[in-house]
């Protein structure tokens, strides 16, 4: 309860420019991702918001969108370990679920010697131009920066992961398997690194955008309502998956029905089929968006420990006492 009393002061309903990483947590500190414009967003018209959907005054449930200005949001660790974690929220990428999946869950990384960088990203049905690879732009972008500046925020350049939810699992699977793929033009020195990430924790990700598995809205978000097949096979991506895959721990459950359990079988089989180290957590209860919050009182309530636990058996977190 303590973590949800931290995350309920006022109430919101904002629109416009972005709003400072204070008015957003006022733990956050915040990083742009890019120097100007992000890639094909330039003059596009749109007013970000940030809308409150939570009835109870007490907690906050707010998601963003019309984000034309991508950044992250940090979150450093008071203790830090040299672990990073950068976070990709749900939302059928239609919009951005800003706590209980974003940072509630930086909270506790942040708290257990993890620095988080949430990442608000920009949403693909939105006007700008690539429209399906606009996320892994601002996705490899952000892991080329954290990785690039490691030093300056305390981090081991080579644990550095990425946790997303929902579609935003899809996200983050997108640039564990698509992180050499040329989406953007290189905009300075930052660029020359690599964006692939160390490891990745994926939370009932959408993963296949093919029409027996797919999570529709999803699927529509990012690649409008007929996409093409080649569209729809390089977005599938259990199909992108390769030897060069990082580690990867698959968290959902039996009785999510938004998006089915069919997705992570067939990104957890492409894994195996690779060699890639990769554990698969199916727990029978929990729906889909269980978050942290909603999963309290259930067995997968305990998944940030099964994470953690993950992470320290796959030399992700140092042995302890070091």
């Amino acid at each position: 309860m303590a973590l949800l009393a931290l995350l309920s002061f006022g109430r919101s309903r904002t629109a416009g420019a972005a709003p400072p990483a204070a008015a957003v947590d006022p733990a956050a500190t915040e990083v742009p991702l890019w120097p100007e414009a992000a890639p094909g967003s330039g003059g596009l018209a749109l007013q970000e918001s940030i809308t409150e959907r939570s009835p109870d005054p007490q907690v906050r449930d707010r998601f963003v969108a019309g984000v034309t200005r991508p950044r992250l949001l940090v979150f450093r660790a008071s203790k830090p370990n040299g672990t990073g974690v950068i976070l990709a929220p749900g939302g059928s990428y239609v919009r951005e679920v800003l706590d209980k999946e974003g940072l509630e869950t930086a909270h506790w990384l942040a708290a257990h010697g993890v620095s988080a960088f949430l990442l608000v990203y920009r949403l693909p049905g939105e006007g700008h131009a690539q429209r399906a690879d606009v996320p892994l732009q601002d996705a490899q972008r952000a892991v080329r920066l954290v990785r690039g500046r490691a030093r300056d925020f305390g981090l081991d350049a080579h644990r550095i992961g990425v946790l997303g939810f929902s579609a935003g699992g899809h996200l983050a699977a997108s640039v564990a398997t698509r992180f050499d793929a040329k989406v953007y033009a290189a905009v300075d020195a930052l660029d020359a690194g690599s964006a692939r990430p160390d490891f990745s924790i994926l939370l009932y990700p959408v993963i296949s955008m093919d029409a027996t598995a797919a999570h529709g809205g999803s699927r529509d978000a990012l690649l409008g309502e007929a996409p093409s097949a080649a569209a729809v096979a390089s977005n599938s991506l259990e199909n992108a998956v390769t030897a060069a895959t990082p580690p990867t721990l698959l968290i959902l459950t039996d009785d999510d029905t938004a998006v089915i359990p069919e997705n992570s079988l067939r990104y957890y089989s492409a894994l195996h089929r690779h060699g890639v180290p990769a554990e698969l957590h199916i727990f029978a209860r929990g729906k889909h968006g269980f978050g942290i919050r909603g999963a309290q009182g259930l067995p997968v309530g305990n998944w940030p420990e099964t994470a953690w636990a993950w992470l320290l058996a796959s030399g992700f977190l140092p042995a302890p006492g070091h």
